[in-house]
């Protein structure tokens, strides 16, 4: 069973008649809102579904934000906090999949590689933080990593990071994009942010045994699946 309808959702849809999980992927799509009534809506939905959930596995999507200091206290950090200990508290069996940075088509305009993609193609002005780094991973390799997890029983009623062992900073994100488009972005650099690591260990030998330690997966490789420059993306108001 498949909760939502989002990217995750319609990537883990093959999951959707497969009775030993509950897959939880409907949730708060902008991480810089403070709306209250979108926290609601995902904590709402999410005890119903843990009521629904019976012996099933229940599978829910978290952030790797959590780890980052400049994002610790904002509210979608303290909400996703307060969601998995609601699922550690509620459910039989359960993984949660703290997830980096995810790319792919059908994306919503929040995410950091989207933003600056159709900011740099609009010509829109924004704010770049010149410290920051961000994590950027292939839906399609979050797919293939919780599907191995799934299939070989690891990590369960556990938490486990899902994202690359390299970080991008946000100034090379944007050099590439550049380079990609031929166009200069507008923006102005501020002596902001701070970079920080993701703890993959333990998921190490799954990136080995699926092969996604290749250094042929790169931002430009990303730019090609995902971008195709004849092609409109929707806009959003962020800064990073």
């Amino acid at each position: 069973m498949v909760v939502g309808n989002g990217l995750l959702a319609k990537r883990f849809r093959e999951y959707e008649n497969n009775e030993a999980y509950l897959i939880f992927a409907s949730g708060v799509s902008d991480s810089k809102t403070a709306n209250r009534n979108v926290f609601e809506r995902e904590a709402n939905l999410l005890s119903a579904s843990l009521n629904t959930c019976g012996e099933r596995m229940f599978i829910y999507f978290s952030t790797c934000s959590i780890g980052d200091p400049d994002l610790l206290s904002t509210p979608y950090v303290v909400h996703k906090l307060a969601m998995e200990q609601l699922i550690a508290e509620s459910a039989h069996r359960y993984c949660i999949f703290r997830l980096s940075n995810v790319v792919g088509a059908y994306g919503n305009p929040n995410t950091v590689l989207n933003f600056l993609f159709n900011s740099i193609q609009t010509g829109r002005r924004i704010e770049l933080w010149k410290n920051s780094e961000r994590n950027l991973i292939d839906i399609d390799d979050v797919f293939l990593i919780v599907d191995y997890i799934l299939r070989h029983g690891l990590f369960k009623n556990s938490i486990v990071n899902i994202a690359r062992q390299e970080n991008y900073p946000i100034p090379l994100v944007v050099e590439t994009i550049e380079r990609y488009l031929n166009k200069k972005g507008n923006y102005d650099i501020l002596e902001k942010g701070t970079a920080f690591r993701i703890d993959t260990e333990p998921i190490v030998p799954i990136l080995e045994s699926l092969s996604l330690l290749r250094e042929d997966l790169t931002l430009e490789s990303l730019l090609a699946k995902y971008y195709p420059t004849n092609l409109d993306h929707c806009l959003s108001d962020e800064s990073v």
